[in-house]
């Protein structure tokens, strides 16, 4: 199977339903910005701590679903979609890596160790992909536990950062204003 097809020279592309749109699409835009995101989580594995490279590895598979989840308009039961228990599952992990750390006091700066840098800027890049998403949902129906998701995800990538940035000694700095 070739991966060029020539199909999207013209700036059109296939949803999972066959129907042709603009790559320019929100729809688009939405998924193609969680490929972007999980493109980042694996660039940020490995980060030296198991525990961590687990999560995140199986965070990758549920942005497969999110992407299959807002390219399908219209999908039936038995298709890919993201469910509350996704969501759920990060709430557990954050719940018991919350326990590892000092509370926050303040805001903190992004950065600290490669690792934990690299999971600030995925973080980031995850607020931009529910962004889209909330974008998406403003003019079309989308599965709105897949947004819930996003937003829950940013918050974990931020409590994974420090974890890692915790546990390779890394300093938490705050802005000076």
């Amino acid at each position: 199977m070739k991966i060029y097809t020539g199909r999207g020279d013209a700036g059109q592309t296939d949803l999972q339903d066959m129907s042709r749109v603009s790559k320019a699409d929100p729809r688009i835009e939405a998924y193609g910005t969680v490929d972007e995101l999980n493109a980042l989580v694996g660039r940020c594995r490995p980060t030296g701590h198991d525990d961590v490279d687990d999560h995140l590895r199986e965070i990758q598979n549920h942005l497969h679903i999110v992407q299959a989840d807002f390219a399908n308009p219209d999908p039936d039961e038995d298709d890919p979609q993201v469910k509350d228990e996704h969501a759920d599952l990060l709430e557990s992990w954050m719940d018991a890596y919350d326990e590892e750390l000092d509370p926050l006091t303040s805001f903190i700066l992004p950065g600290g160790g490669e690792s934990g840098a690299n999971l600030h800027h995925a973080r980031a890049v995850c607020r931009r992909a529910e962004r889209r998403a909330v974008a998406l949902a403003s003019e079309q129906d989308i599965n709105d536990a897949a947004v819930t998701y996003l937003n829950r995800l940013s918050d974990a990538l931020f409590i994974f950062a420090r974890v890692v940035n915790k546990r390779d000694g890394e300093r938490e700095e705050s802005p000076s204003y």
